[in-house]
């Protein structure tokens, strides 16, 4: 499949082809020297994702949408709630940042419809893949690159699951001679992590600057730029976000950053733009950027433990009891999306809230 991210053949090149990924990365490190884990991330993501549906048996990866309908019923449900409770505000729209393959929204405006809610809907997704599968579940949909393509004159209810992840983050090392940035180098096409020599020590947080030999804090600007532009159209025209993802309350020591290829875990640092480079959310610093910008954020809580508040049990009894066939296969998704030992505890959840709206469903 054609790469979006390839330049078009030019005749002045003889129509020679744009080397692939790999090699423009190499070449660009070669000129220039390693790059910040951040550019290798992004380039390596926006590639994997512009190319491929990676979702299912047959992608790299499962999402909670995609083991159950009860995940995107329930959010349907939380939505239509929280908009009933805020006075049932005219124009409010469904928004979801890298909705994969539709199936989320499309379980979610099922349940929402049954409620009486039925808001029109806006995805942010960049790759051409991933919107012609959207465009089959939700086909009125609107799509858009960014945030700024979003309409500025109605209240905004975003979804967010397994988003902030696939964003790029940078990595700090405590090394000897104090805290550095991790580069990425490359010799021929063999990529590697190496430690670059500018110090960064102002910018570690007090606490954590006496960290061990060797320690690693990562940071992800991009998504703190973006939860801050989110807080402004939040607080400008009303509205709530839902953000779900496999993460911690930080900022803390380690690294978390991870490639995931046809359902096992893979060296990042190979074949870029091959496999799904993501990292662990810090939901403490997004909590931080969202209050810091005016916003009221509940949570961080458990997947687990949002999912039981919002009523996955009785979910599950009620899909059992329609299809007794498939009780053991609904109890086995159900215990996916909530155990401890699953998805339970490693995914958390917070909303963030405009003045005046409610406290949400699951964050009591």
């Amino acid at each position: 499949m054609t790469n979006p991210l390839d330049a078009q053949p030019d005749d002045r090149r003889d129509n020679a082809a744009e080397p692939a990924l790999p090699e423009r990365l190499a070449r660009a490190i070669t000129l220039a020297g390693p790059i910040p884990l951040s550019q290798f991330m992004g380039a390596a993501n926006a590639h994997y994702y512009a190319t491929r549906d990676p979702l299912g048996a047959r992608g790299d990866f499962t999402t909670a949408p995609e083991i159950s309908q009860m995940f995107g019923e329930l959010i349907g449900l939380w939505l239509a709630d929280l908009w009933d409770r805020a006075g049932r505000p005219e124009a409010t729209r469904y928004v979801e940042f890298g909705p994969g393959r539709g199936t989320l929204a499309s379980d979610a405006l099922r349940a929402m419809g049954k409620a009486g809610f039925a808001p029109p809907v806006d995805f942010l997704e960049t790759s051409p893949v991933l919107r012609a599968a959207q465009k089959e579940r939700v086909p009125h949909a609107e799509w858009h690159l960014d945030l700024v393509g979003l309409p500025e004159d109605a209240p905004l209810m975003v979804v967010a699951n397994e988003f902030f992840d696939a964003l790029p983050i940078r990595q700090l090392v405590h090394t000897a001679q104090g805290w550095r940035e991790r580069l990425v180098a490359c010799q021929d096409t063999l990529f590697l992590p190496v430690t670059g020599d500018r110090g960064f020590d102002p910018v570690i947080p007090q606490a954590l600057r006496d960290a061990a030999p060797g320690s690693i804090l990562e940071t992800s600007p991009a998504s703190v730029s973006l939860l801050r532009a989110l807080a402004q159209r939040l607080l400008a025209q009303g509205g709530a976000a839902l953000i779900l993802d496999y993460g911690y309350d930080g900022p803390a020591i380690g690294d978390t950053l991870q490639a995931v290829r046809g359902h096992a875990f893979a060296n990042p640092f190979d074949a870029p733009g091959e496999a799904d480079l993501t990292a662990h959310v810090d939901f403490g610093t997004l909590k931080e950027a969202a209050e810091a910008e005016g916003l009221t954020v509940h949570g961080p809580v458990t997947q687990g433990d949002f999912l039981k508040a919002l009523g996955i049990d009785e979910r599950a009894r009620a899909l059992a009891r329609v299809a007794p066939e498939r009780g053991d296969a609904i109890a086995a998704d159900r215990n996916r999306l909530v155990g401890d030992d699953q998805m339970g505890s490693l995914f958390k959840v917070i909303a963030l809230t405009a003045p005046g709206w409610p406290v949400p469903a699951g964050f009591a």
